[in-house]
Formats: C-alpha cells, structure tokens, sequence
C-alpha cells in the first residue's frame, strides 16, 4: 500500500502574495488535525491539554509517523475550490476549509482561500484531486 498524503488546494484567482499563501496552506493542513482534537481535562474538570485521538484512521496514523507528505496543487475559482471540499465531505476524506479574515488581502471580506484534503491514501485522494496542476 502506498503512503498517504495531504493536497492543499490553492485558489490562484485571488492572487494571493507568496506569504499569505504559504500562511493559508499551513493554516489548512493544521486544521484537519485541530478539528479532531479533544479536550483533556483534569480531575477539576478544567481543559488539561488537547488529545489527537488518531487510532481509528490509518491513514491519518501512518501521515504522522511517516513522511508527513504535502503536495500544493490550485484551482482557478471559489465555486471550484468549494465542489472539491464537498467531494471530500462526501468520500467520508479528512478535510479543512480556510476563510480568510479579509484584514489583510481581501478589503475586509472573508474570502475563502484554500482546502486541505487528508491525509489519505492517494488512490483515494487522486479520484478527487488527480487532476489539478502543481501550485
């Protein structure tokens, strides 16, 4: 079986600055890991630290102790970047979202900027995203 890997989705049509995509990107993919964090709490029922409980998908299991590969491919649209999101939802894929404040790029207006996809097996993976292009 192949190594699982992580795609970011990028829109290219915002034109985002070199920094503010490499700060999306990064945004995403810590995502899908922070949203299925748990809270640990103490025997004083106060938040002691989060858990990763990460036992029941093997992708996920052999990203984090493997390679922790990444590949950065892009879109052209929002309505693109949001069909591939949903076909990841819909695959039953880890997957993240990112919408920008707006504070620094877009005026003010939450924008959405980038889907992380994964970690998973690429012969799931490339059925949703195997066509896009290198960012």
């Amino acid at each position: 079986m192949s190594e699982p890997k992580q795609v970011l989705i990028v829109r290219k049509d915002l034109n985002m600055r070199k920094g503010k995509i490499a700060a999306q990107v990064a945004h995403a993919s810590m995502k899908v890991l922070l949203d299925l964090m748990e809270e640990y709490t103490n025997d004083d029922h106060a938040i002691d630290g989060l858990i990763l409980p990460f036992y029941y998908n093997i992708p996920l299991n052999k990203w984090i102790k493997g390679k922790f590969t990444k590949v950065c491919v892009s879109v052209d649209s929002e309505e693109e970047l949001l069909d591939l999101y949903k076909k990841a939802q819909d695959a039953g894929i880890l997957c993240s979202l990112i919408t920008d404040s707006g504070l620094t790029e877009f005026h003010g207006v939450p924008t959405n900027t980038v889907v992380a996809i994964g970690p998973e097996f690429p012969e799931k993976l490339d059925l949703i995203t195997g066509h896009l292009k290198l960012l």
